[in-house]
């Protein structure tokens, strides 16, 4: 096991048309992916990956599996890379940990050895699609904010929170209606808001009005991480009651506590709890980056990780993998380091 390396994998927002293309042209291992998630989900995933239409591949019940998908495509042609005759996710490069943001934490799984591709692929097929009955029930959105410390901003999202419950005369409504809280603590300076709408809307005003930097909107379609998301999590434990796991080769580090997964009961836990509740990525980080790893291998769509890992640990090793370019530029530097010889 490399002591020093950690595999980490993007979430939704990562998505782009075109994603996975290369290395489904490239790689014999990544292709074996992309069909698994095509028969699973009963539709071509890999030509949405590859040609959109945009709007559609957005919609969380096609991002999430999207990205998964391709997030181990990039993992199997990397491993195929370093050895034709790799046999699982983590070898002939065995990482000490893995982590992933969100429904990244789905691909670090399978990553883990807790669950096979087929069982991945139909464990985040539910999860997006329960999601997506969420946000459908519940509309609502996420905002980074962009210089503002998290006690100012846990505040702003409580005096919303408070006023539009206030406000609220119908019980029956859904549990998110109102609600906007701290949702994804991804960096310092650097947290995502989550919430209702309205509330949403709200908050990014008056965050705006009391010293926040930048307000961006994330290009999601609902309130993730949020009590917007609260109805889905017993249903979701239903879908991973069926779902065979086994406890972890590797240890995943948890978005919900920031502290490492092996046995079977805490995976199924975690996963379900996971979309109600704030990711602690600097948490994440922050822990790994105690236990020794310097080098981070960011495996999947876009570079969002990598942005945040070098805000949170200096002189960091980040190495992204999320084209066949990528793949051969980091076959080079694993063959010229000292990682396989651990």
């Amino acid at each position: 096991m490399t002591t020093q390396v950690a595999f980490l994998f993007p979430g939704q927002g990562s998505q782009t048309v075109g994603m996975g293309e290369d290395v489904f042209a490239a790689s014999a291992a990544a292709r074996h992916v992309f069909a698994t998630f095509d028969q699973i989900l009963g539709f071509s995933l890999s030509d949405l990956c590859f040609q959109g239409p945009e709007e559609t591949l957005r919609s969380t019940i096609n991002a999430q599996p999207a990205i998964v998908a391709v997030s181990l495509a990039y993992l199997a042609a990397f491993q195929e890379a370093l050895s034709p005759q790799y046999s699982s996710w983590s070898t002939p490069l065995t990482p000490s940990y893995t982590a992933g943001h969100s429904v990244g934490e789905c691909s670090a799984l399978a990553a883990s050895g807790a669950i096979d591709l087929a069982g991945a692929a139909y464990l985040v097929k539910e999860r997006g699609r329960l999601m997506h009955e969420e946000e459908t029930a519940c509309p609502g959105g996420m905002a980074a904010i962009i210089g503002m410390d998290a006690q100012t901003l846990q505040q702003i999202c409580e005096d919303v929170s408070k006023k539009m419950q206030q406000e609220q005369t119908d019980n029956s409504r859904h549990p998110g209606f109102g609600q906007v809280i701290l949702a994804n603590f991804n960096a310092p300076g650097q947290i995502v808001i989550s919430g209702e709408q309205h509330a949403l809307e709200a908050a990014c005003l008056l965050a705006k009005e009391r010293g926040a930097k930048r307000v961006i909107p994330l290009t999601v379609s609902g309130a993730f991480h949020s009590p917007a998301m609260q109805p889905a999590v017993n249903k979701l434990a239903v879908s991973i009651a069926s779902t065979e796991l086994r406890d972890t080769v590797i240890p995943v580090i948890g978005n919900v506590k920031a502290q490492p997964l092996t046995t079977e009961a805490e995976l199924r836990t975690e996963l379900a709890e996971q979309v109600a509740q704030s990711v602690q990525w600097t948490g994440i980080i922050e822990y790994l980056a105690a236990q020794g790893v310097t080098t981070f291998f960011e495996i999947g769509p876009g570079q969002a990780l990598a942005g945040m890992i070098k805000r949170i640990v200096k002189g960091a090793t980040i190495i992204n993998i999320g084209s066949v370019s990528d793949i051969k530029k980091a076959v080079n530097k694993v063959q010229e380091s000292d990682l396989l010889a651990e």
